[in-house]
């Protein structure tokens, strides 16, 4: 991991080996999944982070701002969902510096934390990522949520796949679609969560994974 470290940046893919994990949710927001996980998420006391799509944020502002509302963390996921590993330095700029502005004035709040699309990023990546203040964020496991495999299905692979200090991916929009259909993640949810919860495990938010926690 250290050549990628030096090549691409640090990314943190990974909370201490405590009985904490952390849920994040990328691609929204979408006007069907993302209020339905934040009832979930409120009724069972339970953090987590989204990384929003700007263009999907220039679109549902109102969402952005009821997730920054309910005290869930907001990252940065690039304004059009961009795989960033073939770009250079001024497009990779433009992607982040936009998604920045439209999260900051939808929510009041500049984002603190950058997640790449698919995770690929870009050496140029880096420079831009130590301008704007952002943590890098990848993930422990994701569970191919996108794919709409059925709630039950997402809920067990989630189950067998939680170890101490995940970072666990799953999805409350679609990247390149605003009103894609994640409602499958957000029926598996309250299942997730009881699951983790009776295997011992305790939610925490992942800010208190940011570089610069405060």
């Amino acid at each position: 991991m250290m050549g990628f470290d030096l090549i691409f940046g640090p990314s943190v893919e990974r909370g201490p080996r405590t009985q904490r994990i952390y849920l994040t949710f990328d691609d929204g927001p979408n006007e069907r999944a993302t209020p339905a996980i934040l009832a979930t998420l409120a009724a069972e006391r339970v953090p987590a982070a989204f990384f929003m799509v700007g263009d999907h944020v220039r679109r549902f502002p109102d969402l952005a701002k009821e997730v920054r509302w309910r005290g869930h963390m907001i990252g940065n996921h690039t304004y059009n969902h961009t795989k960033l590993h073939f770009f250079g330095p001024q497009r990779i700029r433009t992607q982040l510096k936009k998604t920045h502005d439209v999260i900051e004035t939808a929510t009041g709040v500049a984002p603190r934390a950058f997640r790449a699309p698919h995770g690929y990023r870009s050496p140029f990546l880096n420079s831009r990522i130590l301008e704007m203040s952002y943590t890098v964020f990848g993930w422990t496991f994701g569970v191919f949520d996108t794919a709409r495999p059925g709630a039950e299905v997402i809920r067990r692979r989630v189950h067998k796949r939680l170890k101490p200090g995940a970072i666990v991916l799953l999805h409350d929009g679609d990247g390149y679609d605003p009103k894609g259909d994640r409602m499958q993640t957000a029926e598996a949810l309250p299942g997730i969560i009881e699951d983790a919860r009776h295997a011992g495990y305790e939610f925490a938010p992942l800010s208190e994974l940011l570089s610069n926690h405060s």
